[in-house]
């Protein structure tokens, strides 16, 4: 079965908005796209589209904040934190505004609209911020986990979704632990780290390894205990991500390991931009993302 996070999110927000009255839900001239159309016409006193402004619908949503309201802000991830970064660092960070900020068709999901619409630097963005929690579901059921999980946090939350239809592998039982990494399968030859919609790739090639993954859908706070464990363990560690190599999950993972350091490689975007192209499968195939492309970084090391 697959499932878009961006469709998981729309029916998250119904169901946490039926159950606190406190939770708005604002865009940028985005509803549609991120799902929130049946939200603004179920709760319209509850539902705000500023327009093509998004560096108001972070003012917005910080008035609401500090009114003592829960606001989901959602936009596409390249442009919100991109085109709001200082709004976002002074406003929210700084205020320690009770805002929710989801970035949805993060990293090459937003295949059709080129590097301008794809968002390869969020993460490193994000992870720079005080105050800042970031939350990288890797399915349609953890996001809406997340998504109630979020509403709970006190403080800033970024929530990253990915726009593309992608496998639907967690159990919708299983309780979502913020802050703490989930060791999907375990295994002795080496460590595969990952986050999103990359998650389900790198538990195929663990299958085939006997590597051990670990679904860091935190990656702010960072869970480095786990992270430390696993890789004592086996010895060796590889990071996948959608996202540069630069700032973002396997930066995250090289800092933790630094002090006790054991081989690392690093899978991800590299010093490039995105690109069109007529699927997602495509886009990760030219950045060597895909199960087979993991499974030949996983046996070289």
């Amino acid at each position: 079965m697959e499932k878009s996070m961006r469709d998981a999110f729309g029916e998250a927000m119904l169901e946490l908005a039926e159950k606190n009255e406190r939770v708005f839900g604002l865009t940028a001239d985005l509803s549609s796209s991120v799902r929130l159309e049946a939200f603004g016409e179920k709760f319209t006193n509850r539902f705000f589209n500023v327009g093509v402004a998004e560096a108001n619908l972070i003012g917005v949503s910080v008035g609401l904040a500090l009114e003592g309201f829960i606001p989901f802000a959602a936009s596409f991830a390249v442009f919100l934190p991109g085109r709001c970064f200082d709004q976002i660092r002074v406003s929210v960070c700084q205020n320690k505004a009770n805002v929710k900020l989801v970035g949805s068709h993060a990293g090459l999901s937003n295949y059709g609209d080129g590097a301008t619409a794809q968002s390869v630097c969020d993460l490193a963005l994000m992870r720079a911020l005080p105050e800042m929690k970031i939350i990288c579901p890797a399915d349609a059921n953890q996001v809406k986990k997340a998504v109630f999980a979020a509403a709970k946090i006190e403080g800033p939350v970024y929530l990253r979704l990915s726009r593309a239809e992608t496998p639907v592998f967690t159990n919708e039982k299983d309780l979502f632990s913020f802050g703490k990494a989930e060791v999907l399968r375990k295994g002795k030859k080496l460590t595969i780290i990952s986050c999103g919609s990359l998650v389900y790739n790198c538990l195929k090639v663990g299958e085939q390894l006997d590597a051990e993954v670990i679904n860091l859908h935190t990656l702010k706070p960072f869970d480095r205990e786990t992270i430390l464990n696993s890789a004592k363990k086996t010895g060796k560690v590889l990071s996948v991500e959608e996202h540069s190599i630069f700032g973002g999950l396997g930066s995250a993972v090289a800092e933790a390991l630094a002090q006790d350091p054991v081989p690392l490689k690093m899978m991800g975007i590299a010093d490039s931009f995105g690109q069109s192209a007529r699927s997602y499968s495509e886009l990760l195939e030219r950045y060597g993302l895909t199960s087979e492309d993991i499974a030949r970084e996983a046996k070289s090391l």
